[in-house]
């Protein structure tokens, strides 16, 4: 067994069918920072919106400092000419409103060495950590030509000068400040006169620095903007959810937001429970009465559910659980991004307790896999919890539409006064008709005890054994379809990934293959149960296999090595957060690991 973790690896460099996203063909990176209040995540977004209106693709990702209120921000940004999935290597403009405490994100603003910083020139000088390596300072008079514009904010002046530099269409941005608006017509005035300031002043700076992409040149065609926690939230729709009970937690909590007015209009309930347990325990309760439930948390949380998620399993009622990671152990990082809950979803629960464990591979992905969850919790009658990360879930992205994969959801139903009715039988699928309460003629008990297969508690051996053997063999008889994982490319290599990292693979892969080097990717997204033989056939013809992971200790690879038979000697390149792993990043560990 090979690895690579932290201590021996260098520091990181300053629709629905599977597959890889269309690979960008120019992209640029932007960076806007400033302390709390300053409105860099509000500039942000609008960038975000006014390249979407310009043709452009793009992702932006939110940072900030540990602090619950305040503290300094930054909108880290990506333009493309077509999808992108993960930030690049360096940036080419980082725009300060102000320097307060901006040299802690100097880990996560690495700038090109032909970069261009810009800032308040009554701020002072940037810290020295981000000229070091050779990027050019301009200073711009933010916050004295934004006060004298009244009405005006310095933040709206700094998205003129970051859109003009990036050749954003001014009629682009303008569209989507109006779009935002939801002030007094004479602020609106105040800022777009303050953002018309902004371009002008980019004129001004050399723009050799930041080299623009092609705005302006395609047609938005229905593109949108957005995030893996509302995909997820549109996932769950899709696949049936009426019914949410969670507790709000960093990152998960914009999920639940846009799910409340969101199930509203449908007929459906969000509701805010005291605690984590609360939120499990309701959600099953909604569904064992026959409602498609769902709770959303992060780490800790999760943590809280463990038992909840045992008794799902033992009474085999359906609910999916969406875990948005962050860094831990405990509180941890709650705002930055992590993939280690992994261990835990797969194997932290007690006694035997068989469940389903996904992991979208994009933000557009989150989509379609939350809605393929609810299908699978609904089928299986079992729990599935949804790997999802503060990357995708706080990140926003300008997206193609995300069709519809068409997944449906079907609960198998006890009729009534059905013959013989046995709710725990023990059938050849596994699955046996579940009964909705009030049901005539289907009364049972359903609890965390041991059981019979007509319901009635049980110690003895032979009644733990069938509903052992039944609880596991209807997960692994379930036809899963093509969607466990997605396999691309070729070679006699493979890069076995999941989740958020599947992106930086991706182009990493690509930037190899420009090199000549053909790779194949295995990006799982069905995590539990355990699928080898379709591993088998997606590696047929690989001698060597790399699994790649943000986490501490190599969880996914860990869990590869006990569940499957990989080819070769298997290697690891892991590290973890809250620095993502950029794709510069992780094709030198590729060659690393090619040319031993």
């Amino acid at each position: 067994m090979e690895t690579a973790s932290t201590k021996d690896r260098p520091t990181p460099r300053p629709e629905p069918t599977p597959g890889a996203a269309p690979r960008s063909t120019g992209s640029l990176s932007i960076a806007l920072a400033g302390s709390g209040g300053s409105g860099v995540m509000t500039a942000g977004n609008l960038l975000l919106d006014a390249a979407a209106r310009a043709g452009l693709y793009g992702l932006m990702v939110r940072t900030s400092g540990p602090q619950i209120r305040g503290g300094e921000a930054a909108a880290l940004l990506r333009l493309s000419e077509a999808p992108t999935e993960s930030l690049d290597d360096a940036f080419h403009l980082l725009l300060a409103i102000d320097w307060q405490n901006i040299h802690r994100f100097a880990d996560e603003i690495p700038m090109r060495p032909a970069g261009l910083l810009l800032g308040d020139a009554d701020e002072g000088e940037p810290p020295a950590v981000f000229l070091a390596g050779g990027a050019r300072f301009v200073s711009l008079p933010l916050k004295k030509t934004a006060k004298a514009i009244r009405g005006a904010w310095t933040n709206m002046l700094a998205l003129g000068v970051a859109g003009a530099l990036a050749g954003i269409p001014r009629d682009a941005l303008e569209a989507a400040v109006r779009a935002s608006w939801r002030r007094e017509a004479s602020g609106l005035d105040a800022n777009l006169e303050a953002l018309r300031a902004g371009i002008e002043a980019a004129d001004a700076i050399d723009r050799e620095r930041v080299p623009r992409i092609d705005a302006g040149a395609h047609a938005r065609n229905g593109r949108w903007l957005l995030s893996g926690n509302e995909g997820a939230g549109l996932g769950a729709l899709r696949g049936g959810i009426r019914f949410v009970a969670a507790y709000p937690i960093t990152p998960a909590t914009e999920m639940l937001e846009w799910m409340a007015p969101a199930l509203t209009r449908i007929g459906g309930t969000l509701l805010q429970a005291e605690d984590e347990l609360a939120s499990i325990n309701m959600a099953i309760g909604a569904s064992f009465g026959g409602v498609p439930s769902l709770t959303a948390t992060a780490g800790p949380g999760l943590s809280l559910m463990a038992e909840g998620i045992g008794l799902a399993v033992s009474a085999e009622v359906p609910v999916v659980i969406v875990d948005v990671m962050r860094g831990g152990p405990s509180t941890g990082i709650p705002a930055k991004s992590e993939q280690s809950d992994l261990s835990f979803a797969v194997g932290g629960l007690h006694g035997d307790a068989p469940r389903l464990v996904l992991a979208p591979t994009s933000i557009t992905d989150c989509v379609a896999t939350t809605q393929w969850a609810v299908t699978l919790a609904e089928a299986t009658q079992a729990p599935a919890i949804v790997l999802s990360d503060q990357f995708m879930g706080q990140s926003r992205a300008i997206v193609d539409r995300p069709a519809d994969p068409g997944f449906v959801a079907h609960r198998l139903v006890a009729q009534a006064d059905a013959p013989g009715f046995k709710r725990y039988r023990d059938t050849e699928s596994g699955v046996s008709p579940m009964a909705i309460p009030g049901t005539p003629g289907t009364v049972y008990t359903a609890d965390g005890l041991e059981k019979s297969e007509a319901g009635i508690p049980s110690s003895q051996a032979r009644d733990h054994a069938i509903q052992l053997d039944k609880r596991e063999r209807k997960l692994r008889r379930h036809d899963y379809g093509r969607w466990w994982a997605d396999v691309e490319g070729a070679g006699d290599a493979a890069i076995l990934t999941f989740g958020s990292v599947t992106g930086v693979a991706r182009e990493a892969l690509a930037r190899l293959a420009g090199q000549g080097m053909a790779l194949r990717l295995v990006a799982l997204r069905l995590l539990a149960p355990a699928l080898p033989e379709r591993l088998a056939q997606a590696l047929e013809g690989v001698s060597s296999v790399l699994v790649v992971e943000q986490n501490h200790s190599a969880q996914l690879f860990r869990y590869l090595r006990a569940m499957y038979d990989l080819p070769g000697k298997p290697a690891s390149f892991h590290r973890p957060g809250p620095l993502p792993i950029r794709p510069g990043e992780l094709a030198d560990a590729i060659l690393e690991w090619r040319n031993r």
